[in-house]
């Protein structure tokens, strides 16, 4: 079945310039580690650009993600090498992840997303779990959309790109993902002291 693709979104080079420099701002205003807001800052303007590209011609460029995952571990290395393990980890997870889907459905996803994904996670560390949850909820809501607006039929011939939808994951995961992880984790840890004193109480 051909696939239509989306038409009239696209991002000027001035759109991108003053976009990228309001969410480097942004990233650099938030009250994380140096390493993380350099990195959220660096993470911010490949966002832009993957963006971009991907509404211009459904295309993720190698000659973006190879640069900004090499990037990524030169500056991890330099401001936070203790780190540099888990960013690899979540760049492989995150990939790895987007990779079964590609496999089983090449049609409607790209090894440029892959490669976006893992990217993501050479900077976001654990992090990137927030940007995949919220960008692929955001790009799957925007899907019923299209077949709610069109109809399933005409619907499923929209080809949507994923990278703006993974970027404003990878956005809010740079602004408030260090905070969702630690929430998270205090609430997984809550949840197995309970369980294990309700355990305890029971016998």
């Amino acid at each position: 079945m051909p696939e239509t693709r989306t038409k009239g979104l696209r991002l000027r080079v001035g759109d991108q310039v003053l976009l990228s420099l309001v969410l480097v701002l942004a990233a650099l205003a938030v009250h994380h580690t140096t390493a993380q807001r350099l990195l959220g800052a660096c993470l911010a303007v490949v966002l832009v650009m993957a963006t971009a590209r991907d509404l211009k011609s459904r295309r993720i460029p190698n000659w973006l993600t190879g640069p900004a995952a090499v990037w990524a571990l030169i500056l991890g290395a330099l401001v936070h090498p203790s780190g540099l393990a888990d960013q690899a980890i979540a760049g492989l997870i995150a990939g790895g992840f987007l990779f079964i889907f590609a496999a089983i459905y090449p049609k409607g996803l790209g090894m440029g997303d892959v490669k976006l994904a893992f990217v993501m996670g050479l900077y976001l560390s654990s992090s990137v779990a927030v940007a995949m949850v919220i960008g692929l909820l955001a790009s799957a809501l925007a899907g019923v959309l299209v077949l709610v607006n069109r109809g399933v039929k005409e619907g499923r011939k929209v080809g949507l790109p994923l990278a703006p939808f993974l970027a404003v994951g990878g956005v809010i995961a740079i602004v408030v993902g260090p905070e969702i992880v630690h929430w998270y984790s205090v609430h997984q840890a809550l949840s197995v002291q309970v369980n294990s004193g309700l355990n305890a109480s029971g016998r």
